[in-house]
Order: C-alpha cells, then structure tokens, then sequence
C-alpha cells in the first residue's frame, strides 16, 4: 500500500522513515526555517537554508532562468549535494520546504523529497534533535536541466483562463483571495480561479491529509485529473 494512497509516493517522506534510515552519505537534508529556530534544534547533520525571502514579480523565460542560475550557485554554496536525495523540511509541510522542493524538480534534480509534518512530525517520532551547526561541504555545482513544462508565464495563464479544461487554483489566504489583504501590486484574484488555501491539504498535525481526502477535496469544487491546474 502506498504511503496515504498517494500516486507518487517517492515525493515525500515520513518522520518514522527517515529516522529508521538517517544517513548523510545518503541523503543531503536541509531545514528551511528561520535561522533561530534552526540554532535551538534541528535534524543532526541538517544545512541550513531559509528561502523564503527569494522571489521574483518578472516570471517572463529570460529572467526566470537567470533567476534559476543563481538558485543553483546558492545550492552548491550552501553544500546541497545533487548527488544525494534531497530532503526539505519545515515546522510542518509548509511553504517554506515546499519552495526548495519546487526548486530542485523546476532545476531538474527528481531526487528531491519533502518530509511530512516537517519538524513537529520528527519530534513526535522522538528523532534525536542537534543544536550543533553544520558547515556546507564543497559540493560539485548544481546541475540544471530546466523542466520548463512546470511553470506557466502570466500571459499564458491568462490565454487560457476561458479554456473549460483549465484550472487556475489560487493557494493563498482568504483575506488574500477576496482582496481584503494585499502583498502584490494589486489586491484581488485571477479572474475565474479556484480557492483552496494551501493549508486546507494538511491534518491537524501539519502533515498531508491522505490521497483520498485530498481527492475528494479538490473534486468537490472541480478540480479532476482530467483538468489542467496551475497554482499560485
């Protein structure tokens, strides 16, 4: 049985399985919270890699894959070894691994995996906690085979908001979606989206919710697997 019913279940990884098979010659972890919380304890052998502040507002080619360049120097940088499966993790499944996760299958490294209910999960499994920092190793650089067919430029999600096979699902608060709050330009949505914020997919714990909760979930407001979905 695959882990929660999912079809891929090779993209995440659960606290329980990690700590039966920590390994750094394995695996090259990295934890993604911010810098304190990393220093009071994080997985033994963890590199330390906040993303979240990086973004871009131009998601035109040319200036995505200068954008993408300079991720990957900041990997080899930071010592995230492409040779080894890549693991990212949070407090809980957040946006925050889910962006280094985004990045390494955008660059093309499918060894890439994200661990379910982040650090909260690997406390409750009683996984042994470090304080000690860990020095990047020098790492070869970060290869980069771009898998274009996981983004969509702007202009092309707008070419296709009238296509009936075509989802745009918006991930961001309520406050967000209803243009009661805005952090972009404007405040608002993209016309005809679909809402569900993104912590809607995890349990009470911070973990994803099984493959069929998730399904019936997003069937529920027409989101199948016969449809095109791009998220923002």
């Amino acid at each position: 049985m695959a882990y929660k019913g999912y079809e891929n279940p090779h993209l995440v990884i659960s606290a329980e399985e990690l700590k039966n098979s920590l390994d750094v010659e394995t695996y090259c972890i990295v934890d993604t919270r911010p810098t304190h919380e990393y220093i009071q304890g994080h997985i033994p052998g963890a590199l330390h890699l906040n993303l979240f502040g990086l973004s871009l507002i131009n998601t035109g080619k040319e200036t995505l894959d200068s954008f993408m360049c300079m991720i990957a120097y900041l990997f080899q940088q930071r010592g995230i070894d492409s040779e080894k499966t890549i693991i990212w993790y949070d407090n809980i499944s957040g946006i925050y691994a889910s962006r280094g996760f985004w990045f390494c299958e955008y660059l093309g490294h499918s060894k890439t995996r994200l661990l379910d209910g982040g650090f909260k999960a690997w406390l409750a499994t009683e996984g042994p906690v470090s304080t000690k920092g860990v020095e990047p190793p020098v790492v070869t650089p970060f290869p980069i085979k771009t898998a274009y067919e996981l983004h969509m430029e702007a202009n092309l999600i707008y070419a296709n908001l009238t296509q009936e096979d075509f989802v745009v699902l918006d991930t961001r608060t309520d406050d967000e979606h209803y243009g009661r709050v805005a952090r972009a330009e404007r405040a608002g949505a993209i016309p005809r989206s679909t809402h569900i914020e993104w912590v809607n997919n995890l349990d009470e714990t911070g973990a994803f919710k099984p493959a069929a909760e998730l399904r019936e979930m997003y069937e529920t407001v027409g989101i199948t697997h016969n449809k095109r979905v791009v998220c923002y």
